[in-house]
């Protein structure tokens, strides 16, 4: 892949993952907070605002405030910066490649905008049939879980291709 089209699709993926989350945010918490919340497809989905102030499944939500800050936003931000720096100066790798590691890295800043403006991830989806159901997440955690996923396929493909 030329460095023009890595970055080019590097530039788009973030612009898509971060302007869907922070509207689908701002959205949930200008309908949801405070209310009941809203069930949707005979109860697998549900919309339910929540201020997550830990990492992933409110990991680490009861650390005192200088940790979590520590961890979630400074050190975070700095993970995010290594992904993408990687990402677009990586000179073998493929579109599955790119394409996974930019959706960490939209993800990822997707959340950490929350975190650096209300010091909290703002999340609202819940799936589940009946009582087996996920925690609360946004959009930022499915580009996250995606990006991973397309992480490790390309490097399953490449891996089974022998070019690894």
């Amino acid at each position: 892949m030329t460095p023009r089209k890595r970055i080019a699709l590097v530039v788009v993926i973030l612009g898509v993952c971060v302007g869907c989350d922070q509207r689908s945010k701002y959205l949930a918490a200008e309908h949801l907070r405070g209310s009941d919340g809203i069930s949707l497809l005979a109860d697998t989905v549900r919309l339910d605002y929540s201020e997550n102030q830990g990492g992933f499944l409110g990991l680490g939500a009861f650390l005192p405030a200088p940790w979590r800050a520590a961890v979630f936003t400074i050190g975070c931000s700095a993970g995010i910066a290594a992904i993408l720096s990687y990402t677009l100066i990586a000179a073998r790798t493929g579109y599955l490649h790119v394409l996974g590691l930019s959706l960490i890295c939209g993800g990822g800043i997707g959340n950490l905008i929350d975190r650096w403006a209300f010091g909290y991830a703002r999340d609202f989806l819940n799936v589940g049939l009946g009582p087996i159901r996920t925690g609360i997440f946004n959009v930022a955690d499915v580009a996250l879980m995606a990006g991973c996923l397309l992480v490790v396929l390309a490097q399953r493909t490449r891996t089974s291709s022998g070019s690894g």
